[in-house]
């Protein structure tokens, strides 16, 4: 998952700077320095940075599950990929408005909340057999995430002044967020191997003990009296349900067909869903998304390399886990014991990232990682499953790696620079929205893709590939290209109109 940090590039740069002072405090409860914390205070990072934790790890370690659940419950790659589908839609659908309520109801209620809710929501998954239930239940969990993340990031701005105290937290934040979801493919591994059943249940405990902790260490907040005008309601719905009719109309139209009246009815109430938000937006006193923002190419290309990189990424860990599982029988510990470099790499390279941000400029590191990504699964193309591990998956692992470690804080950091301090909030839900969003996008494509196969090809047949995978890879890789392409064209140096004499 991608963590959005509201700090701008100078501020992430100097993520590791301390200070050897004591940490006096101020009457609002306010850290100042970077050293001496308090067991109190290592506790709130706990709760803070053990949510974050859990939202990463439960994307990547159902997806692990997900051969096992399917064959459990008789599912679908279609139906398969609702498991994930249904966290992203909730998540990055109602991600602005989560950031929103907490700055209106207060942080410390709606991240409570929040966390309780997407831990009680874990418990109960883990007993359905009903793929229904559980898709909506997934969708839940995203919504409660989609309300914690940004009230955990903005009790850790308004807890820790600026400066070096504040950035240690974030640094602190950034890298056990990255740690979850690189981590959660190995923890899924291991619990499918028990059943997939301990995979959905696994955060639902540890959620709750975190609230239990939460509610004696997790400061109060300021609360201003809301009204229902404060919130854009209208703007959420529209967003979520444009977003939610687009991935239905996409992964149902190769069993039903491009023409037939539920897909278009399906897809053209998406856009006009899409016309109502852009209008709610540019009339509401109170926006999720003040549109003039997206004036800014960096945020905007940002926001592009962010879902172009989760998009590409969510279709090719799907692919790669249903043929690994399903077509060459590896156990699901084998299989994300064959991810694991990609964690890795990304958990080793977390702490040296604000030294290269220091050097290099986002734009360049943002390229190099797209491009990293495209190689992985350019070389992935080779696909025969008489290639064993090292000669197959190991370099795209190593590229994965290198892709996540340049391109998920860099992105971060981009979005976030230059964006005046009020809307550095927004900024930062923003680019974690198009991840999420992104990813539900390219993974519905790709469901399609594998549907369409499996109509025409019959089902998969153990010790071959998946029957649409190869046509799956290439439009990963069309996708991913763009993304390559565009980033490399921002280098390019423009120039300036020469000036006028006279």
């Amino acid at each position: 998952m991608l963590v959005g940090m509201s700090t701008d590039t100078p501020t992430f740069r100097a993520a590791h700077e301390a200070t050897s002072a004591p940490e006096p405090a101020t009457s609002a409860g306010t850290i100042h320095d970077a050293q001496g914390w308090s067991s109190r205070t290592w506790l709130l990072l706990v709760v803070l940075c053990g949510a974050l934790f859990l939202d990463g790890l439960d994307i990547s370690m159902v997806g692990v599950a997900l051969p096992s659940m399917g064959t459990d419950l008789g599912m679908t790659p279609a139906g398969l990929q609702w498991i994930v589908s249904g966290y992203v839609l909730g998540y990055g659908g109602l991600l602005l408005l989560g950031g929103r309520a907490a700055d209106l109801l207060g942080r410390r209620q709606v991240f409570l909340t929040a966390v309780a809710v997407f831990g009680v929501a874990s418990v109960v998954s883990a007993l359905l057999s009903s793929p229904e239930a559980i898709v909506s239940l997934r969708f839940v969990k995203g919504v409660a995430a989609a309300f914690t993340v940004p009230a955990g990031l903005s009790i850790i701005t308004t807890t820790f002044v600026e400066g070096p105290a504040r950035n240690r937290a974030l640094g602190i934040y950034t890298v056990v967020g990255a740690s979850g979801f690189s981590l959660g493919l190995v923890f899924g591994g291991l619990l499918t191997e028990v059943g997939w059943r301990a995979v959905f249940l696994l955060p639902g405990p540890i959620a709750l003990l975190l609230v239990v902790v939460g509610l004696r260490v997790v400061p109060r907040s300021q609360r201003t009296v809301a009204r229902i005008r404060d919130f854009d309601l209208t703007g959420a719905v529209t967003s979520t349900a444009a977003l939610l009719l687009l991935v239905v109309g996409v992964v149902e139209a190769p069993t039903r067909g491009w023409t037939d009246g539920f897909v278009l009815t399906t897809l053209i109430a998406s856009l006009l869903l899409a016309v109502a938000f852009v209008v709610t937006e540019l009339r509401h006193s109170s926006p999720l998304i003040r549109l003039g923002i997206l004036r800014s190419w960096h945020l905007v290309h940002a926001n592009v390399a962010g879902a172009i990189m989760a998009g590409g990424y969510f279709a090719f860990q799907f692919l790669v886990t249903l043929y690994l599982q399903n077509s060459l029988g590896w156990s699901p510990l084998a299989m994300a014991l064959g991810f694991l470099p990609t964690g890795l790499l990304v958990v080793a390279s977390s702490t040296k990232i604000d030294r290269v941000l220091a050097r290099v400029r986002t734009q360049v590191l943002i390229a190099v990682g797209m491009a990293a990504f495209l190689a992985a699964y350019v070389l992935f193309l080779r696909v025969d499953p008489g290639l064993g591990y090292v000669p197959l998956l190991l370099p795209t692992m190593i590229l994965l790696g290198i892709g996540f470690a340049t391109t998920f804080p860099s992105i971060n950091a981009q979005a976030t620079s230059g964006v005046a301090d009020h809307e550095q909030g927004l900024a930062s839900g923003l680019v974690n929205t198009s991840v999420q969003i992104g990813g539900a996008i390219v993974l519905a494509i790709i469901s399609a893709v594998l549907g369409s196969a499996a109509a025409s090809e019959g089902p998969a047949q153990v010790g071959q590939l998946i029957p649409g995978m190869v046509d799956g890879l290439h439009v990963i890789v069309a996708i991913t290209s763009v993304g390559v392409l565009a980033s490399f064209a921002l280098l390019v140096p423009r120039r300036r109109p020469a000036p006028t004499i006279g």
